[in-house]
């Protein structure tokens, strides 16, 4: 996948190596070059200097090309700016924005961005969030550990129940959404097509659920 960080202190830094790590391009931009001294002389991937919600460094960038866009600058108000326009202008399929104002998350989840806070998240819980766009987070528990996520249920579990998609202690399902009705759902409640399912989820489970939905 080919990625776009913007931002290259602590977080943006330790992500963009994470990311050519798992074998992604990645181009990180910075408007201070000398932020670029974090990523280390194994660094692999491109950088870009200049502001990160300018039109003409995003392009610069190769925004228009991005699988997925992490906003994770020291400013909410610039992560915000430039994940609107990657979303809203260039359509970027998954996009990330690091927000350390936790009251203001509810604003900007209205918006469409996912957010992330600064505890409790890790680099690669970002980069999952970039990579695993079929898990939607719809929300955090505590600093993250549980999470609830929404999520379509695949051609393969029609048929199937509930019961197959609940481990326990790790996954449980808490409602479905069909035909725009949302309920509680129970273990032997039956999977259709064009189902929705909400599951509350360990944050460390990520990997199984996506086995269990055979993605």
């Amino acid at each position: 996948m080919k990625i776009l960080i913007i931002g290259c202190g602590r977080v943006g830094a330790g992500l963009a190596n994470a990311l050519v790590s798992r074998g992604h391009s990645v181009t990180i931009v910075d408007k201070d070059p000398l932020a670029f001294e974090r990523l280390g002389n194994l660094f692999k991937g491109q950088t870009v200097s200049g502001i990160g919600f300018d039109r003409e460094i995003l392009l610069k960038a190769g925004i228009e090309h991005a699988d997925g866009v992490a906003a994770v600058t020291a400013s909410d108000e610039a992560n915000v700016v430039a994940s609107r326009i990657a979303r809203d202008i260039f359509h970027v399929p998954k996009v990330v924005a690091r927000l350390h104002d936790i009251r203001q998350a509810e604003i900007y989840k209205r918006l469409g961005i996912q957010t992330i806070a600064p505890t409790g998240w890790g680099i690669n819980r970002i980069a999952d969030l970039l990579l695993y766009s079929p898990l939607e987070t719809v929300f955090s528990l505590g600093s993250g550990e549980v999470e609830l996520i929404k999520v379509d249920i695949p051609q393969l579990l029609v048929g199937k129940t509930v019961r197959d998609l609940t481990v326990t202690g790790e996954i449980h399902a808490v409602a479905i959404t069909r035909a725009n009705k949302t309920s509680l759902s129970t273990m032997g409640t039956i999977l259709r097509e064009g189902d929705q399912l909400h599951l509350a989820m360990l944050m460390t489970s990520g990997d199984r659920l996506k086995e269990l939905l055979c993605y």
